[in-house]
């Protein structure tokens, strides 16, 4: 499945209630496997941004609903990209014209 890197930032009423972040973490992930993704890793940052995830979902569309379903709670706002593995690259690269 392809995989997506989502950089998070907390909105004001993210971070007003960041005690009920943890519970949200998890509701993301059972979100994501309720659209057949997988939620892989989940990482609190130092930064510009808030938390970082990586996941993966059959399809960018799918990719595209997760991250709205998320951020249309409210709490937080996003980035995301999709992710090519090392093997990935190299087969892109390697294919290059």
């Amino acid at each position: 499945m392809p995989t997506y890197v989502t950089l998070w930032e907390f909105t004001q009423q993210g971070a007003q209630a960041i005690k009920e972040s943890p519970a949200r973490v998890d509701h993301i992930e059972e979100q994501f496997a309720e659209m057949e993704g997988e939620l892989r890793e989940f990482y609190m940052l130092m930064g510009q941004y808030d938390t970082i995830t990586i996941s993966e979902f059959p399809d960018d569309e799918t990719a595209a609903q997760a991250v709205l379903a998320v951020t249309e709670d409210g709490n937080v706002s996003s980035e995301t990209f999709k992710a090519f593995s090392r093997e990935e690259a190299r087969t892109l690269i390697e294919d290059l014209p």
